[in-house]
């Protein structure tokens, strides 16, 4: 399988190739020449089959360049009871992402999927503790190494960091926005010795981050040079890993292939709900996808109006689900490529328009940049926003009335999932983060502290090591450059 710009204008490339570059040389985001396809027959043969075997199953349908039998140690080695341990009380670790039926009214019924087992309380780890073997073998295979670089509005770094710490040839360079994170999540990251981890706190707020990112992904010298890599969901293989979960969650809900879910992602970067995206378009039965915005509600206007319209800085919201504090979704642009029929050029031309006029308009109203707005609907997605009232009234209400805790950022989903939710259609609402994580919202809505994993008593605790620094590409290249020697 070979591997397109959504910009159209670099060459065909391979799973390996791409692997661990990040953005294409024309600025674009990969995705494959088609999607494969997922058969009836597949689907049945997959029903009882381990995560970790489910796993092989999708991604060697998108990584054709690397032999079966690696792919299999490596699926086996990422997902395990030992890695995903972190379950709640009644949850079989083996599962890796265990469903419940959360609420069952005549309405409909409401699923959570658990996708928070693993090192970091976070679904991120689904991908990233993949991610990080697939780095190690790769690197190994090529005799290389590699200096990610990244950006997080809190659950990415720690993922990333925990999955790349040790890793032989690899130093990790991850952007933060300063003071901008709950306690815990700055804790995960900052409290690391590992010498191949470098912190960076920016100050200012996670565009700025990830615009940097960009920025240096861009500069194609400096990042020959400097060996850059990144596990930001514009990693094609991030994305894809995301992808496995959705399956799973599908045919754990169901018994037969005429059966539809929906699926409602709490979203700021679009990644995750991209990853839904890809498995519908492969055949997965997925009836209506939904997005679920904050405060910071980009992709709930596009949704409703057709207008993507990128926020300022100052117009960001810091808010108690932080994730989600994001206003340029960067993975955004493949889900545009696909609704504007694979169009490179036309990409090339919205996107060159975020940076210079702040976004664009599919809406087809007068001097719009297209009318592609009634053709989403094809795709499958709604949307909704939730503010920090509705989190927090759903946060007590579902702890109210099944004795589960959810977090805040799975509180936007519950809250946006409920407004969705029909008969005969299973709504799968997908858990981002175990509640530890925001400890200080839960406190505010259950008058008490959230529970911990074994191990996560006593980290805000922790000696922290990170650098603060502007949001300065030269100097971040700089201080990229200081750590390498190259």
């Amino acid at each position: 399988m070979q591997y397109i710009s959504t910009r159209g204008q670099a060459a065909p490339q391979s799973f390996s190739e791409i692997l661990l570059g990040g953005l294409a040389p024309d600025g674009g985001l990969y995705l494959p020449t088609a999607y494969p396809q997922v058969t009836g027959a597949e689907l049945d043969a997959w029903r009882g089959l381990s995560y970790a075997d489910l796993a092989l199953q999708v991604l060697k349908k998108f990584a054709t360049d690397i032999p079966q039998a690696d792919l299999q140690a490596l699926t086996d080695k990422t997902y395990t009871a030992e890695v995903y341990r972190n379950v709640r009380k009644g949850e079989d670790a083996a599962q890796i992402t265990p469903l419940r039926v959360l609420e069952q009214t005549d309405g409909g019924t409401l699923l959570l999927q658990s996708l928070s087992n693993g090192p970091t309380l976070a679904f991120k780890d689904m991908a990233m503790q993949l991610l990080g073997n697939l780095f190690e073998y790769t690197l190994a295979k090529q005799h290389a190494e590699l200096n990610i670089f990244g950006a997080t509005s809190g659950d990415t770094g720690s993922a990333a960091e925990y999955a790349m710490r040790g890793k032989r040839g690899i130093r990790v360079f991850m952007l933060s926005p300063h003071k901008k994170m709950s306690a815990f999540q700055t804790a995960q990251m900052f409290s690391l010795q590992d010498p191949n981890i470098y912190n960076i706190a920016i100050e200012g707020v996670f565009d700025d981050c990830q615009d940097m990112v960009k920025a240096v992904s861009n500069d194609l010298d400096f990042k020959a040079r400097q060996k850059i890599g990144t596990v930001n969901s514009i990693n094609w293989a991030r994305v894809v890993a995301q992808v496995v979960y959705y399956f799973r969650g599908y045919l754990a809900a169901t018994s037969e292939n005429s059966q539809k879910v929906s699926f409602t992602v709490p979203s700021g970067n679009f990644g995750n709900i991209c990853a839904g995206h890809i498995a519908r378009m492969m055949g997965l039965p997925i009836d209506r996808l939904v997005v679920a915005t904050n405060e910071n509600d980009v992709l709930d206007e596009f949704f409703r109006t057709g207008v993507y319209r990128v926020r300022k800085s100052a117009e960001t919201y810091h808010t108690t689900s932080p994730s989600m504090d994001i206003s340029k979704a960067s993975n955004f642009e493949r889900f545009i490529y696909d609704l504007l029929d694979r169009d490179g050029e036309r990409v090339r031309a919205l996107f060159k328009k975020v940076e210079t006029q702040g976004g664009f308009d599919l809406s087809g109203k007068p001097g719009s940049d297209g009318d592609e707005f009634a053709k989403i609907a094809q795709f499958g997605f709604e949307s909704g926003k939730s503010v920090h009232a509705d989190r927090i009234r759903t946060i007590r209400d579902i702890e109210a009335k099944y004795g589960v805790t959810i977090d805040t950022h799975t509180a936007d989903g519950v809250k946006v999932a409920r407004e969705y939710v029909q008969p005969g259609v299973p709504m799968i609402v997908l858990e981002t983060a175990l509640p530890a994580k925001f400890n200080e919202t839960i406190r505010e809505a259950l008058g008490r502290d959230a529970e911990r994993p074994a191990g996560f008593e006593n980290i805000e605790a922790l000696p922290q090591r990170f650098e603060v620094m502007a949001a300065d590409v030269a100097g971040v290249k700089a201080y990229i450059a200081g750590r390498t020697g190259i």
